[in-house]
């Protein structure tokens, strides 16, 4: 999570106060709530219907949607006087209770039922403790359920959701104003906005998110139970059910959308010509190894094959230099490891030597295709390169338009604590074994002329991402992933 919210708590540990919640009801009802957004003029608010029976967890992230807010951030409802007052029962996100150091009761064991009882009861909701988004949800009337009712479903509101990370009230007022040009505010906003990041800045870079509220009920459409939720990641293979664990909130539905997008079950034709087309970099390796190259003396490929791999395989738009040292010409270093890794290659007696595997398949572009898929994840050797991995293997299946930003978002909320000062270095390592294979395979190609530059994936790396998916029940038992995945403290360093 970010640094505000794990390292700038500002609730001291207190006495316990006394419960607030009563007796579940018996029958599921609706109830419809009204969620203002304190201090926002004119008011920001979102009316809701919702089934008595959710439990806060999945009203977090009902109101992360109604809102448009993006799950970045730590969160807590209250129940009390107020938000802040010491008789206030708090209930817990995830990482709060994981963290330890929070009087509170987990959010995912409380029912909107025992919180809200009778019309103008009230329920606080704070999200990200930096900006100290403060949320009152009033409940304005009890009515019976009607059959087929969804889960939640939003009715009326008024004014965009704030952008995050904009400074809380005053920020957003500020975009909110500077964005919109008839709000009567507008021009001097917008001044406001000039003096305090400088001409060139443009405050549509960072606009509210508009209040759609059809797209907010046609997601809210799409919402089902926690229960369900972890009956799906309970029949994944181990290595996926272990990423799903170690999501929370929107990020471990989104992530539950994309694997459904892989389609797991189903087979994945190779295409002959594709296959023949992405392994010829390994192949020509392996031919210039033959039955085998003797090594230097420091175990590097000898500079004539490093030389000829260089010039064969056209690497002089990767790296600069002349390509006649693999420890100073990284594409080959990396192609050599990665053939090892894979099990293509060998060391012996100073020797590089083709294995058994490689020898069978060398002229099988489809069998070297499934191979090579088979041992891809095994080349993620660290827990936060196995996260980053799928995470980029699941985005490139399920479409996403940038599978690098996609894990730069996700890999934080999993609860990596990464350090600002090496952020896109920590990001990039977590996902390099993964991204070294598929530009060997010619299926990442570098974006140049841009900054910063970027690695834009081809039309095969979606097919190749799915073989190696469907394929992880064989690869991976839960315990290597899970036993990575029990704290949210653990640290990514760059």
């Amino acid at each position: 999570m970010n640094d505000d919210d794990r390292h700038g708590k500002r609730r001291h540990l207190r006495a316990v106060p006394p419960t607030h919640r009563r007796p579940r009801r018996d029958a599921v009802i609706t109830y419809r709530v009204h969620i203002d957004l304190g201090d926002t003029q004119p008011p920001l608010w979102r009316r809701l219907d919702l089934s008595s029976d959710l439990f806060l967890d999945e009203l977090h992230e009902v109101i992360q949607t109604a809102f448009g807010w993006t799950d970045s951030h730590l969160h807590q409802f209250g129940s009390g006087p107020s938000y802040y007052d010491p008789l206030t029962e708090y209930y817990l996100c995830p990482y709060m209770t994981e963290d330890g150091d929070q009087p509170g009761v987990p959010e995912e064991q409380v029912r909107l039922d025992e919180v809200l009882r009778e019309p103008d009861d009230v329920l606080f909701y704070c999200y990200d403790f930096g900006d100290d988004w403060q949320h009152t949800i009033t409940l304005e009337a009890v009515l019976p359920q009607q059959p087929d009712a969804p889960l939640a479903s939003c009715l009326d509101g008024q004014r965009p959701g704030p952008p995050e990370d904009c400074g809380g009230i005053e920020g957003y007022e500020l975009f909110a104003a500077a964005t919109d040009p008839g709000d009567p505010r507008h021009a001097a906003a917008l001044t406001e906005f000039h003096d305090m990041f400088g001409d060139e800045s443009d405050p549509l870079t960072h606009p509210p998110t508009p209040f759609d509220i059809d797209q907010v009920n046609r997601t809210l459409a799409g919402f089902v139970r926690r229960t369900t939720t972890d009956e799906i990641a309970a029949n994944l293979p181990p290595a996926l059910a272990a990423l799903v664990d170690a999501a929370h909130g929107m990020l471990r539905r989104e992530l539950l959308i994309l694997i459904g997008r892989a389609r797991l079950d189903t087979p994945v034709p190779v295409d002959a010509a594709v296959a023949e087309r992405a392994l010829y970099r390994y192949r020509r390796l392996l031919d210039h190894v033959g039955d085998g190259v003797k090594l230097t003396a420091a175990g590097y490929l000898p500079p004539k094959v490093v030389q000829a791999l260089y010039d064969e395989l056209d690497m002089r738009g990767e790296w600069i230099g002349k390509g006649n040292r693999e420890d100073q010409t990284y594409p080959v270093l990396s192609l050599r490891e990665s053939a090892q890794a894979l099990g293509l290659l060998r060391k012996h007696r100073g020797q590089l030597l083709p294995t058994a595997k490689s020898r069978a398949l060398q002229n099988d572009p489809i069998g070297l295709w499934r191979y090579i898929a088979s041992r891809a994840f095994g080349l993620s050797k660290q827990p936060y390169q196995q996260h980053g991995g799928l995470l980029y293997l699941l985005a490139l299946t399920g479409d996403v338009d940038d599978p690098q930003d996609f894990v730069r978002g996700s890999l934080p909320a999993l609860g990596w604590m990464i350090d600002a000062r090496h952020f896109h270095a920590a990001i990039r390592d977590a996902t390099r074994p993964v991204r070294d294979l598929l530009e060997h395979l010619g299926m990442l190609t570098w974006q140049r002329g841009i900054y910063p530059s970027a690695q834009i994936p081809s039309t095969d790396a979606a097919g190749f991402a799915c073989t190696i998916l469907s394929g992880l029940s064989k690869q991976l038992h839960a315990s290597e992933v899970r036993n990575s995945s029990q704290s949210p403290s653990r640290q990514l360093d760059g």
